[in-house]
């Protein structure tokens, strides 16, 4: 018997890329920190309210 398929448009819980990076880091050097962080100035232009509500 095979595998039961998931509907088409339903997103994995974690992607090939989520899994890579635990593997590998974040930079492809394992156990290394994260050196991404948001500069204040691309803090400031973040905006706060992420559901904009309906746009019709």
């Amino acid at each position: 018997m095979s595998k039961p398929r998931e509907p088409n448009g339903v997103e994995p819980s974690r992607s090939e890329d989520d899994i890579q990076r635990d593997q590998l880091g974040p930079r492809g050097v394992p156990n290394a920190p994260d050196p991404a962080k948001m500069t204040p100035q691309r803090d400031k232009k973040t905006p706060k309210q992420v559901d904009p509500g309906h746009t019709a």
